[in-house]
């Protein structure tokens, strides 16, 4: 399953709506958690979602703006 950047950050914004900065929290222990357990490519989507989130959470994107990532 392929989500697209703008779905990421959709889902990134409504985490740290409904959160706050918890949301990081939660992110960051996903990623030690699952890493921990040997599965990796869930860590990895939580690694990218935690990133997302400090973006959403320090206001340097805006979530449903046009998004590029280079």
């Amino acid at each position: 399953m392929a989500l697209a950047t703008s779905d990421l950050y959709h889902l990134a914004s409504d985490l740290a709506a409904e959160h706050g900065a918890a949301a990081c929290d939660y992110a960051s222990r996903a990623v030690m958690t699952l890493e921990a357990e040997g599965n990796h490519d869930r860590a990895q989507f939580w690694f990218v979602m935690l990133v997302l989130l400090g973006d959403v959470i320090s206001h340097r994107v805006d979530p449903y703006g046009h998004i590029t990532i280079h």
